[in-house]
């Protein structure tokens, strides 16, 4: 497994992920997906070690596909439930993780529905001086790096299944559509794929595109893109309002869950009309290139966000794809920090 060039001992977010970082996860996770292929799936990588999946808000795809990833891996797993813990005595998350830490956990993979709970469990964890690693497995509106990853992951494997990497998809264009303004999603695919060098065009209503986005592609905040986005020396971030435009010979197209339970004004006048204006079928794929794929990271809003039949036909679709992608993801994030602990 390539190790050598693997750093980083949290992992947080991919604002700061450098093109050999990325390509050494791809390349990790083609190396487990061909483990996922075997009779025998599972490896003594990280026998002896804890993996504790610290959720405090739901979750389907992303928590089994953690405690699937570690088992594959041979660590021992804890799993913990907000509803079901002392938080609900009082206890408070600082407290939860350290009484994880006392059972000894090495590696600590943390869901909040707050932005900066993972970081802040990080900064715990550095400030005690033990080596606990810390993985954000989604918190808030801030970011979701491991379904980024696996996105990416998807996508490259398959341009060349032999070969995964970051430079595949440079000049691609790839349009995500839906609520932007809400996705932690959308915000780790952005530094993804403006690192890789493709074209990214973002496509939403007024409302669930916000400003923020705007400001990174202005004329004004050029130096600030370029801070952003420090991989790419020429990011390729473009907006709109309408999405016939984000679609126009799109090689890829990521459409997104209306988050319903993070919406705290009217943003929209009907699901029904969001459908007719944003929602992906097979009539607006015409405008893309002809073999282009379909991804969606879950839960699906059928007949929202896409139609129900688009999402089934596998010549389209990669959603089950991304979820099979996901368990080798994962194993490769679990690995790489989990490695060095050996």
């Amino acid at each position: 497994m390539p190790t050598n060039t693997w750093n980083r001992h949290h992992i947080l977010s991919l604002g700061d992920f450098t093109t050999t970082e990325y390509d050494t996860v791809l390349q990790t996770a083609a190396s487990f997906q061909e483990v996922l292929s075997r009779r025998t799936k599972k490896v003594p990588t990280l026998q002896g070690q804890v993996v504790a999946n610290l959720f405090f808000e739901s979750s389907t795809r992303t928590r089994s596909s953690f405690e699937l990833a570690a088992k594959r891996l041979s660590a021992d797993t804890l799993n913990f439930a907000a509803a079901s813990s002392s938080m609900t005595k009082g206890e408070t998350i600082l407290d939860t993780a350290k009484t994880y830490l006392a059972m000894g956990t090495d590696i600590m993979v943390v869901r909040h529905r707050e932005a900066g709970v993972p970081n802040a469990i990080a900064a715990e964890m550095d400030r005690l001086g033990v080596r606990v690693s810390v993985l954000n497995a989604g918190d808030g509106q801030h970011e979701h790096p491991s379904q980024a990853l696996l996105d990416l992951f998807t996508i490259c494997t398959l341009i060349d299944p032999a070969n995964p990497r970051l430079e595949l998809l440079k000049g691609k264009k790839i349009a995500i559509v839906g609520d932007i303004l809400h996705s932690r999603v959308a915000r780790s695919n952005i530094w993804s794929l403006i690192a890789s060098g493709a074209e990214v065009h973002l496509a939403a209503p007024p409302t669930l595109l916000p400003k923020l986005f705007a400001e990174y592609i202005s004329e004004e905040s050029e130096v600030r893109s370029q801070e952003l986005f420090p991989h790419s020396p020429t990011p390729q971030l473009f907006l709109h309002w309408q999405l016939e435009p984000a679609l126009q010979n799109a090689d890829f197209v990521m459409t997104l869950r209306l988050q319903k339970e993070r919406m705290t004004a009217y943003l929209l006048p009907s699901l029904r009309e969001y459908h007719q204006l944003f929602g992906i079928t097979r009539a607006k794929l015409q405008l893309c290139k002809p073999n282009v794929k379909v991804l969606h990271p879950g839960p699906v809003n059928r007949g929202v966000e896409i139609s129900s039949d688009l999402m089934d036909d596998p010549e389209f679709s990669l959603i089950q794809s991304q979820v099979t992608s996901g368990v080798a993801v994962r194993m490769a994030l679990l690995y790489l920090i989990g490695s060095s602990k050996v």
